[in-house]
């Protein structure tokens, strides 16, 4: 989303939020796949992809404390995390054999799922929409959502 045709104030809070989550899983497939730290990672989105131009638009920024949180418990939790995927993932597919911007939804979901108190049905919906915009054409946010429902009913299963 740009910020050219970002809506009014009312749903910016929202957009704010859904673009931290973006960015959080831009950042976790980069710290995978790359030597730098979490906070070498943290402070190039921060300084340089939050409101990056873009073919001529300005990106929308990320809500800075929802990045920091799911970058930082994804990293924190990525253990337990990582268990609750693969209870959720068919017997022959671990997560290690899952695609890597996957694993990266995956696991910044997780740490929405079991490190804040967003209800789970917003969790699975704004990581689809993250899977959508990487995978625009694919069968992923199907995927996702599956895998997602799976890890909230274990998350939280007071909400369902």
């Amino acid at each position: 989303m740009t910020k050219t045709d970002a809506p009014k104030p009312a749903n910016q809070k929202r957009l704010m939020k859904s673009a931290a989550r973006l960015y959080a899983v831009q950042a976790l497939f980069q710290m995978e796949q790359s030597d730098q730290t979490i906070e070498q990672v943290v402070t190039e989105f921060l300084d340089h992809r939050f409101g990056a131009v873009y073919e001529g638009e300005e990106m929308l920024d990320g809500d800075i404390a929802v990045f920091r949180s799911l970058v930082d418990n994804a990293v924190n939790y990525q253990a337990p995390i990582d268990q609750m995927t693969d209870r959720a993932l068919v017997a022959k597919w671990p997560i290690a054999r899952i695609d890597p911007t996957l694993r990266a939804v995956f696991r910044a979901a997780g740490a929405e799922l079991t490190q804040n108190d967003t209800p789970p049905k917003v969790v699975i919906t704004e990581f689809v929409d993250v899977a959508r915009a990487f995978f625009p054409e694919g069968k992923e946010p199907k995927f996702v959502n599956a895998v997602l429902d799976h890890m909230a009913r274990e998350a939280q299963p007071e909400a369902f």
